[in-house]
């Protein structure tokens, strides 16, 4: 979010340790156990769990259509997730800039798994989709809108670090 700092003042990441001034690291840890399952392809468990460094556990799996289990997120999902999640925290930091106000913002973001450039398997789009509820004195014009989600989109740490084609579509 590079847009919203002063570039001559250290900027004030957050982490575990309230408001570090500087880079940041942002840590997971995966556990998996077979568990005694046969260590086949048909037959291992996809389950696993993630830990993130704030102590929140989930867990995680493989997608269905690689014997995942439904209820569990996945790692494909967990990515259009972060897409999603990482243009709308850029997206409310800079209409909050604006003086605009947003009451709610939804967006039901698909991903789109297909062969890349090289012929492998990747996640090669993100569609958002965000619905927005504005309210207060000063309402975006979609020009202003669309610009927003230009510089969201420009600033996004998530965006920023893969090839993956990013889109958001009005609805």
């Amino acid at each position: 979010m590079s847009v919203l700092q002063d570039k001559t003042q250290p900027v004030a990441v957050r982490s575990r340790r309230p408001y570090v001034v500087g880079m940041s690291e942002h840590k997971a840890t995966l556990k998996w156990v077979r568990g005694g399952a046969e260590f086949s392809y048909q037959k291992y468990p996809r389950d696993h769990t993630w830990t993130f460094d704030g102590g929140h556990t989930m867990m995680a799996t493989a997608s269905p259509a690689y014997l995942g289990n439904p209820a569990y997120v996945d790692p494909e999902e967990a990515f259009v997730a972060s897409v999603s999640s990482c243009h709308m925290l850029t997206f409310l930091a800079l209409a909050l800039k604006q003086k605009f106000v947003i009451d709610s913002y939804v967006d039901e973001a698909v991903g789109h798994l297909e062969k890349n450039a090289d012929g492998k398997l990747a996640i090669t789009r993100v569609d958002l989709h965000p619905k927005i509820e504005w309210s207060g004195d000063r309402r975006p014009s979609a020009e202003e809108v669309d610009k927003l989600h230009h510089l969201a989109h420009e600033n996004c740490f998530i965006a920023s670090s893969v090839k993956t084609e990013v889109m958001v579509t009005k609805l």
